[in-house]
């Protein structure tokens, strides 16, 4: 039985020559991938969220549907947050940059950006209010008062605790998205 697919004998058609999906520019995409921090947490939320739910069940079968409703609504909530963390970044895409907190979110066009630089600052710890000497990326935009720029991304986040070289490689990439992109 011939497998077609795994031969190298075969034709290449003209349509092999379409783009990847990574290859579009005008998609919103992060630079770098979650650090440990942010999906250890959100492991555990989802874990948590998964007891919650057999718990809701359980309370289905045995007492009121309305608290039944509550602790299911409870659960969702947990999932909500949980993926809303994984979301929280930087992202790029040929229209401008976004910086997504747990509860903002912030899109400003590259005709916008004034700057976008990495500079040695004290940084807040896993975005606790003790702060450690680090490295940011901070970005200028026009409207905004020049001495308070907004820090993008720190070495001391949940996405870089512990992995400098992939701060420095984000950074890089996020600087080379607004040279690309930014206004001449």
């Amino acid at each position: 039985m011939p497998l077609p697919f795994l031969t190298a004998d075969r034709v290449f058609e003209a349509t092999d020559d379409v783009p990847l999906p990574y290859d579009d520019r005008d998609r919103w995409r992060r630079p770098y991938r979650p650090g440990p921090w942010r999906v250890g947490v959100a492991a555990l939320a989802l874990l948590l969220a998964s007891f919650v739910l057999f718990a809701a069940v359980i309370i289905a079968a045995t007492a009121e549907p309305a608290s039944a409703a509550v602790v299911f609504a409870l659960a969702l909530v947990v999932i909500a947050g949980a993926l809303r963390l994984l979301r929280m970044g930087v992202w790029v895409s040929a229209r401008g940059l976004r910086h997504v907190d747990f509860l903002t979110t912030r899109t400003a066009s590259w005709e916008q950006v004034v700057s976008v630089r990495t500079v040695q600052q004290p940084v807040r710890w896993l975005g606790l209010p003790r702060t450690v000497q680090g490295q940011a990326l901070l970005l200028g935009h026009q409207g905004q008062d020049a001495a308070t720029p907004t820090p993008l991304m720190t070495t001391h986040n949940a996405d870089f605790l512990g992995r400098a070289e992939a701060f420095d490689r984000a950074a890089d990439s996020v600087e080379a998205w607004a040279e690309e992109y930014g206004p001449r």
